[in-house]
């Protein structure tokens, strides 16, 4: 049986969606909110939409979120996009750290530290991504992997600020390729990454951390993983780009709860 952590399932859009696309996807996800309202349900839709993407579910208790940040509120930084900017559009959640951002775009563990502090200073979200590659699997370095990605991005914040983090555990190598963590090894991590924040911060504040899982999840996988101890929903890529598929991995997770 899941704990009682209330169930987050956020849709990370990526680079899908114009502004016309995204009303419409969201105006769907609106109309089946009532039915999954007992879970958090966050849209991350690209820049561009964010604000119409507000405005669609202002009323009906969904969440926004933005798919990157940079570090400083304002400055000479071209193309990138400040947390004082995502808060007057609407944001309250932010990933950050995501392993295409690591991948293509040179984040680090540092940078997903700077990134994380100055999301927490304008009252944002942080979506922390961490997660190992297929070599680092095989060679059984992911809880290493994990170990350090935490110790150098989130474990620097005091009690009251990673409280307000939402950490995301998402295996590269099953990221956009079909392939999924099984339960047992989803489980595996999310019950160490939890045994570290208590070494952290403490057993209640363990109890209380949301650690979502998040790799080519789909609505026929998302009750085994949601039945796992530590798994509280999901970090949501491609299977978010259809409001049908997204609330059934919400329905699904919220009847691992139920279970």
């Amino acid at each position: 049986m899941q704990t009682l952590r209330k169930p987050v399932i956020a849709g990370n859009w990526k680079m899908h969606k114009t502004i016309a696309g995204a009303r419409e996807l969201a105006e769907a996800v609106v109309r089946g909110f009532p039915e999954v309202s007992q879970a958090t349900l966050i849209l991350i839709p690209p820049f561009t939409a964010i604000q119409e993407v507000r405005k669609t579910i202002s009323a009906a208790g969904v969440e926004v979120g933005a798919q990157n940040v940079f570090w400083e509120e304002k400055g000479a930084f071209t193309g990138e996009i400040s947390p004082l900017q995502l808060k007057e559009a609407g944001c309250r959640f932010v990933v950050i750290g995501h392993s295409e951002r690591r991948q293509h775009f040179g984040e680090t563990d540092e940078t997903v530290r700077k990134k994380t502090l100055a999301a927490l200073g304008h009252d944002l979200y942080p979506i922390v991504c961490i997660g190992e590659t297929l070599e680092e699997r095989e060679n059984n370095q992911t809880l290493a992997r994990i170990r350090t990605q935490l110790e150098k991005s989130v474990f620097s914040l005091d009690e009251s600020s990673f409280s307000r983090v939402v950490l995301a555990y998402e295996p590269i190598w099953a990221i956009g390729t079909g392939r999924n963590a099984s339960p047992e090894q989803a489980q595996e991590v999310h019950s160490f990454i939890r045994s570290l924040v208590a070494g952290r911060y403490g057993k209640t504040v363990a109890d209380c951390a949301i650690i979502l899982y998040g790799g080519s999840v789909k609505p026929n996988n998302a009750f085994s993983l949601a039945r796992e101890k530590d798994v509280d929903g999901f970090l949501v890529g491609g299977a978010s780009l259809e409001a049908e598929s997204f609330l059934a991995i919400a329905r699904e997770a919220l009847r691992a709860v139920r279970d």
